[in-house]
């Protein structure tokens, strides 16, 4: 076999390791094919999600009673008995509603724990139809329940489906569940479905408060076709601030169980654009792959021993499905991994494969091509940001063109790095070229070893660099095929991450996305080392990131298919008779630019909470109208306890609103906070002493998310003497609709900005405890 047909297979086994890292990770889809009653049906499962996002639901509104009467409407058509769970829910980050979650059970054949299959069904605040998040979810339920239950299966455990209400405000509806339903005693496994975006793969992320060794091998023995999760990847979302409600579930209940979430087109993610037409049917198809194998396995056999001393890593490569091995075989792997290295390079030495000079000198390029990629990673967003402003206006920090912009990046990525390799390559020295990446690994992995468990896999692509440095010292005229696919274990392990990183956190990462193709690249080497010119592979990267930059470039605009986000809100201020028209928007468009010919750079505090910190960027003056003030009534406890001022207080509101904030200096602390007689718990039980009301770190006292104009009840007390000035805001998202202001709708290019308080109407006003 010729080297040049060698290379060419080589290049292709390389390209379609790459493809298939992403296409085989998920079902096809084929909506024309009739599914037998008995299988989950992705088309069946779309017709609910089409009823339940045409219009937002958000809690309060009216559509929202709508979408909870189309789900109890489908389970009565199952033949299940609805339960309806209503009450207040206070949880710890002061979050007040009124949720109405939605259960029913199917008795099983014995008495052990249940299996919960869960959902929520209210969308988010305030311009969202939900499609993706999460009427996704509720419809895999919904049909996979239909399904279960045609095939004529009776399962040994009971089956309890529970779709939670507010959700979306501060995971209240799980609260609910778990601190005052009897059922929630009785769940041995929770099976949660969520989205961040509105495509690509559904990741399993798991849920547990010990080790994870049994849910892992639940999850396994399952049976799920096609798997994709990680154990970085969980490692990852336990340090982010993306509480789901198995969460709520996990901490409050000890109950173990597993997300399944996609986040891929996360600019769809809580905006007027997640309505169903934006949701990713395959994706659907893969919630559905994850839930009726689950069911099927979880609804047989014992739910009762999901508690391990024993942590395990585990990853899935197509092909291979899942892998998993404990924690415990971490240092092995590492001290073999490292007698590897340390034994081929000896032996390289000794048949004068390999000389230490040479292996020193590998390090230069490694070291040049990762400083060179991590800076202009890092400046390349930077210089994007200068010449497109308009991508601040995206709360997600992810563009509609983002996927061009990461393309752009892994090119460059790799221009860099042909380049790099090419100066520093000499005749047989590429396997010389091989030793500093292998090092390098092997550090990396030991420090994820050491701080970083769930990463300590990486460990894999070392021991197949290993294997890839002998192969070339012994230098077979068959290599380069072989080489290639030991090269593809590092492909499909790092290519996930090289893409979902910069969706999942934002296109600030692409730094990162930048540094993972420098680590793939030089692993791959040992094929690339034995192309002829890396320096035309290196203009054709080059060349190919150009092309996408310039696409990118080219869908930078905002139109009907990519909307501008924006915002406007009216805040008429009780206390100082005046009233304003804010926005957080740096960049003034046709639908704020009329409001804002005589703006001022925003001086009222931001009082209502956002994901990302966002604040008034522009105020203005506007014209006042006839608003009624909420009712308040303060009155003071007649028998008081001694050192203490003890508050009554009734706020009614005299409108129609959604949603109240109360603020006080957070230096004072109350000695009892009750809200509709509710009380908040510790923010994190165990590992702070931190407590919204007792030992505050911010000025939030509550946010009330009202459903009409119910009234709020407050019982508090203070030390004597103090005497707090409270700040109420009271929001209704009626400003298009007030008659008074006549704020025309939006024009079709635009969509509400997410994530922050829009399209309000804000009363603000103080009053004094005394």
């Amino acid at each position: 076999m010729s080297k040049q047909i060698q290379a060419g297979i080589a290049l292709l086994i390389i390209i379609s390791g790459v493809i298939w890292s992403f296409s085989g990770t998920r079902p096809q889809v084929d909506l024309s094919k009739e599914v037998p009653a008995g299988q989950f049906s992705t088309a069946r499962a779309f017709e609910h999600v089409e009823a339940l996002a045409q219009e937002p639901h958000y809690v309060g509104s009216a559509a929202h009673s709508k979408a909870r009467n189309y789900i109890v409407d489908e389970l009565e058509q199952l033949g299940l008995l609805i339960e309806m769970q209503e009450g207040f829910s206070l949880n710890r980050e002061g979050t007040l509603v009124r949720a109405q979650n939605i259960l029913a059970r199917i008795q099983g054949t014995g008495d052990g724990p249940a299996l919960l299959l869960m959902s929520h069904y209210d969308s988010a605040m305030h311009s969202s139809p939900g499609a993706s998040d999460a009427a996704s979810g509720v419809a895999t339920i919904l049909e996979g329940i239909r399904a279960y239950r045609t095939s004529g299966k009776v399962p040994e455990n009971d089956i309890i489906l529970l779709f939670t209400d507010a959700e979306e405000l501060g995971l209240n509806g799980a609260d609910l569940f778990t601190e005052e339903h009897p059922w929630a005693k009785e769940v041995g496994l929770a099976l949660n479905f969520e989205s961040r975006g509105s495509g690509g793969n559904s990741f399993m992320l798991l849920e547990t408060n010990s080790g994870n060794q049994a849910l892992i091998n639940h999850f396994s023995e399952a049976g799920v076709q096609f798997p994709v999760t990680n154990s970085l990847a969980y490692s990852v979302y336990k340090m982010l601030p993306n509480d789901t409600d198995l969460t709520v579930l996990r901490e409050q209940g000890n109950i173990n169980g597993f997300n399944f979430a996609f986040i891929d087109d996360h600019f769809d993610y809580h905006t007027a654009t997640d309505v169903p037409g934006n949701l990713d049917l395959r994706t659907l198809a893969h919630q559905g792959s994850y839930l009726m194998p689950l069911l099927n396995y979880s609804a047989s056999v014992p739910l009762d021993n999901f508690s391990s001393e024993e942590d395990v890593l585990f990853f899935n490569l197509p092909g291979f499905n899942f892998i998993k091995y404990p924690y415990s075989w971490i240092m092995p792997m590492v001290i073999l991994s490292f007698t590897l290295l340390l034994g081929v390079i000896i032996y390289g030495l000794l048949k004068r494969r390999l000389e230490i000079k040479s292996m020193v000198k590998g390090f230069l390029p490694l070291l040049l091509s990762l400083f060179l990629v991590g800076i202009l990673g890092y400046f390349l967003w930077e210089l994007v940001l200068w010449f497109y402003p308009q991508y601040k206006e995206m709360e997600h920090g992810f563009t509609y063109n983002g996927y061009w912009y990461i393309g752009a990046v892994i090119f460059l990525a790799l221009a860099v790095c042909f380049y790099v390799y090419h100066k520093f390559r000499k005749p047989q020295n590429s396997r010389q070229l091989l030793v500093a990446p292998l090092i390098l690994w092997w550090v990396i992995s030991v420090l994820a070893a050491v701080y970083l468990k769930g990463a300590a896999y990486f460990i894999i692509p070392v021991l197949f660099g290993i294997i890839q440095l002998l192969i070339m010292i012994f230098d077979p005229k068959w290599k380069l095929p072989i080489l290639a696919f030991l090269s593809l274990p590092v492909i499909f392990i790092l290519m996930p991450f090289i893409v979902s990183f910069p969706v999942a956190l934002g296109l600030g990462m692409l730094v990162l996305t930048a540094v993972l193709v420098n680590l793939l690249f030089v692993l791959l080497w040992p094929v690339f080392g034995a192309f002829r010119n890396n320096q035309l592979f290196g203009f054709l990267s080059f060349l190919v990131f150009m092309v996408l930059f310039v696409i990118a470039h080219f869908k930078s605009d905002f139109n009907e298919d990519r909307p501008r986000p924006n915002s406007l809100v009216y805040l008429a201020d009780k206390d100082k008779g005046v009233a304003t028209w804010n926005t957080y928007e740096e960049i003034l468009d046709d639908y704020t630019a009329p409001y804002f010919e005589n703006a001022l750079e925003a001086q009222l505090k931001h009082w209502f909470g956002s994901k990302n910190g966002s604040n008034f960027s522009k105020t203005a003056v506007a014209p006042q109208i006839m608003l009624p003030e909420p009712y308040v009534s303060v009155q003071k406890a007649v028998i008081e306890p001694e050192g203490e001022d003890v508050y009554n207080i009734k706020i009614a509101p005299n409108r129609d609103i959604n949603r109240i904030e109360l603020f006080a200096d957070k230096g004072i602390d109350f000695n009892y906070f009750k809200a509709n007689a509710k009380e908040a718990g510790d923010l994190r039980p165990g590992s702070s002493d931190l407590h919204v009301h007792k030992n505050r770190w911010w000025d939030n006292i509550l946010t009330y998310y009202a459903v009409s104009k119910d009234t709020l009840r407050l019982e508090l007390s203070v030390e004597e003497g103090i005497h707090p000035e409270i700040t109420l805001l009271e929001a209704s998202y009626d400003l298009h609709e007030n008659p008074q202001l006549q704020v025309p709708a939006r024009a079709d290019d635009m969509i509400p900005r997410p994530f922050v308080l829009n399209d309000a109407i804000v009363v603000k006003r103080t009053f004094k405890l005394e």
